[in-house]
């Protein structure tokens, strides 16, 4: 799967009156960064934005990010699909991306991995 370039290039510039957005690769896709917080995932030609407990009400019944690994287990991430106008209308795509960096906020900080032995 790749990277979504025009998407990506339009997520970054409608935020950075917010501040900087970085990227990784990730799944194929990338995750996007603010402020070092994941707060978004480009995927499948979609942009999916974080959620949590608290802000659930508000994404409703919005698909959840998943895929499905080469053993066929789903993987199921709190990442919502992104609704249809904020990918043409810059104050929509601030006022969701904000919920998603206040949800990646919120997040407890990942445990470092273990090292190999």
């Amino acid at each position: 799967m790749a990277i979504d370039e025009g998407l990506a290039d339009w997520v970054a510039e409608a935020l950075e009156p917010l501040g900087t957005v970085t990227r990784k690769r990730l799944f194929g896709g990338a995750a996007l960064y603010f402020d070092g917080l994941a707060f978004a995932i480009l995927a499948f030609d979609a942009l999916w934005l974080k959620a949590d407990a608290e802000s659930a009400a508000e994404w409703g019944d919005t698909p959840r990010f998943s895929v499905t690994r080469e053993d066929g287990r789903v993987q199921s991430l709190n990442y919502r699909r992104a609704p249809d106008e904020t990918y043409d209308d810059a104050d929509e795509l601030r006022r969701w991306a904000l919920l998603a960096i206040e949800a990646a906020r919120r997040a407890p900080p990942k445990k470092p991995r273990a090292g190999k032995r």
